[in-house]
């Protein structure tokens, strides 16, 4: 890997300024598409995907092609990768490819990737960061609020890899974070991140949804479960306990009532579970304005990387 090559691993290596400069971008790409229609003409990216995906993927493609470019699909289970050793794979890859698209089940096997790579690389998940998530998500506050700076985020739910990547965009741009999260996924654990967070006086913990909600800007959550994991029977014993500890803090209509806050979730949403299914359909609710813009977001944060932001 070249020493120059910028990555998007996580969000913990950008600054405040670069996350901003990604967030204003995306809005001025969604605003007019036809003046950015050939900056990555001539370019392509690999998507090299081991976990199911919908934004991920239709954003990836279709902002490549939106940007002039051309997109590759890889199922992981289609390619010798789960034959081959990952970094003499990836190190192929980047004499195809102008960019990887890298959506892990681990965030070991992404680092790797990066590590491997002449050209740069993007987390489109993994089980301990979602950056690409949390770009679309502060530019979907930006349009809404027209601010960063004070706005107060409430996430409630699993800490997972969505939550890491929230804390640190939040925090880098100004807001503030409140996290009500009674469990922890382990893979999400960053002592660091922690570390970085609770010293900050824009950062609390709490197990008191209530008070939390009262006075957020926006409320936050996400499945309870991994999605790949929702459905499985060997995982069935693991949701019913999953599901009787976070029942208290479903996202619901009494909850947020009298709250004019702005709810959001990463989707897929499952409908009364995580969150009531009339707050999906609530007025209230930004969470296909967050869809959305994962493919204005996205296309920003190839520019960034290719060094090419308006």
């Amino acid at each position: 890997m070249s020493d120059a090559t910028r990555h998007l691993v996580n969000l913990q290596s950008w600054s405040g300024e670069e996350i901003r400069r990604v967030i204003d971008a995306g809005i001025r790409l969604k605003a007019d598409p036809a003046a950015f229609a050939d900056r990555l003409a001539g370019r392509s990216l690999a998507m090299l995907f081991q976990k199911t995906s919908t934004r991920t993927r239709c954003s990836g493609e279709v902002g490549m092609f939106q940007l002039g470019g051309q997109a590759v699909f890889l199922d992981w289970r289609a390619t010798n990768f789960g034959l081959a050793d990952l970094a003499d794979e990836i190190r192929v890859l980047s004499r195809y490819f102008d960019f990887i698209l890298a959506r892990f089940l681990s965030y070991a096997d992404v680092v790797t990737v990066a590590d491997a790579a002449d050209v740069p690389v993007m987390n489109g998940c993994c089980d301990r960061y979602h950056p690409l998530q949390a770009l679309c998500d502060l530019q979907t506050v930006q349009e809404k609020l027209g601010r960063l700076e004070g706005v107060h985020l409430v996430y409630v739910g699993v800490h997972n890899n969505v939550t890491n990547s929230l804390i640190t965009a939040g925090l880098r741009t100004g807001m503030r974070i409140t996290v009500v999260a009674p469990e922890m996924n382990e893979s999400a654990v960053d002592d660091a991140l922690f570390a970085e967070a609770r010293a900050s006086n824009r950062y609390v913990e709490t197990e008191d949804v209530r008070g939390a909600v009262a006075n957020a800007d926006v409320v936050y959550t996400d499945t309870w479960l991994d999605m790949e994991y929702f459905d499985d029977p060997e995982y069935a014993e693991e949701k019913a306990r999953r599901i009787r500890l976070f029942e208290p803090y479903q996202l619901n209509r009494a909850l947020l009532r009298g709250s004019d806050a702005l709810i959001m979730h990463c989707l897929p949403a499952h409908r009364g579970y995580e969150i009531e299914g009339e707050l999906v359909d609530d007025p209230r609710s930004v969470v296909f304005d967050q869809a959305e813009n994962r493919l204005h977001s996205q296309k920003s944060a190839l520019l960034a990387l290719a060094g090419l932001l308006p």
